[in-house]
């Protein structure tokens, strides 16, 4: 039996994914143009992740994490998180802008489907239970995004 060891990359990407499908699900029903998304994206995959590794880091050595142990912990974070962002970023800037919405939610799903399995396997979980529960919170808050989306554009002028 092999053993399968998650990756200690697992809640900077799930933030990512999730987030990034929020926040283009959100600006997509807000009729957001194409460089306010990117920002968007970047601003979220730069300066929220910069304060997420930083609570990390700090949660970590109030465990009294070995120091070297949470600096790597921190590093792997910020830059999984990027890198996600910055793939969510190339959707954006690569697709007509009426393919971004669904090829984004597809995206996502299937990196969010993709790090669940990993991780129940690792558990020796039932993956097909895990991946439909994480995809349904993914659900949830691409719902809300888009309700604010749908609020926003109609309301705030």
């Amino acid at each position: 039996m092999i053993i399968v060891k998650p990756p200690s990359v697992s809640f900077g990407a799930t933030s990512a994914v999730v987030t990034s499908m929020g926040l283009i699900a959100g600006f997509g029903a807000a009729g957001i143009s194409r460089p306010t998304i990117v920002a968007g994206l970047l601003i979220v995959g730069i300066a929220d992740n910069m304060t997420d590794s930083l609570s990390i880091h700090i949660y970590q050595e109030s465990e009294k994490l070995e120091e070297r142990a949470a600096f790597r912990a921190t590093v792997s974070n910020f830059a999984t998180r990027l890198l996600l962002s910055l793939s969510f970023v190339i959707l954006v800037l690569r697709l007509p802008i009426r393919d971004v919405v669904a090829a984004s939610l597809v995206w996502g799903l299937l990196l969010l489907a993709g790090l669940t399995w990993f991780v129940a396997r690792s558990r020796h979980a039932n993956a097909l239970a895990e991946i439909l529960k994480h995809l349904g919170v993914a659900a949830a808050v691409i719902a809300a995004s888009q309700a604010t989306g749908i609020f926003i554009n109609t309301y705030v002028h």
